[in-house]
Formats: structure tokens, C-alpha cells, sequence
């Protein structure tokens, strides 16, 4: 069985229009707590547990390397 886990990107709002924008970065619940991100739990996908990293945040490279679609 494969070992997946939620995650969430972090999103930032842009002062001038309003929009959300997505900083590059995508993690845990836990990590996103710890270094003071809201969490939408809209927004919520799921990756394999092997592309977090020790911080709680998704290798982006490794998730390059192996791409299957998000929220399975």
C-alpha cells in the first residue's frame, strides 16, 4: 500500500488586486502551523510521504522526477 499524505500549498495575497497567489511552496499541516501559514483546507492534496522533506515541505525535484496527478 502506498503511504500518502495531505498537504496544502502556501498561498500569499498580492495587495494591489486581491489575488491569490501560490509562493512555490506545498506542506504538511504540521509545517505550515509551526512557521505560521493559514491552511485552507479546500486547498488540501495528497503526495506520497517520500517527497516531504525533513522540514514537512514537498521536494519539488523529486516530485518533477516521479509526477503522478495530485489528490489521489
Amino acid at each position: 500500500m502506498l503511504n500518502f499524505i495531505e498537504v496544502f500549498d502556501i498561498m500569499h495575497v498580492e495587495p494591489a488586486t486581491g489575488a491569490s497567489v501560490w509562493t512555490g511552496l506545498t506542506g504538511t499541516r504540521t509545517a505550515l502551523e509551526r512557521d505560521g501559514h493559514l491552511i485552507n483546507p479546500k486547498a488540501m492534496a495528497y503526495c506520497p510521504a517520500d517527497w516531504i522533506d525533513e522540514r514537512g515541505y514537498l521536494d519539488a525535484e523529486l516530485a518533477r522526477r516521479h509526477p503522478r496527478p495530485w489528490g489521489i
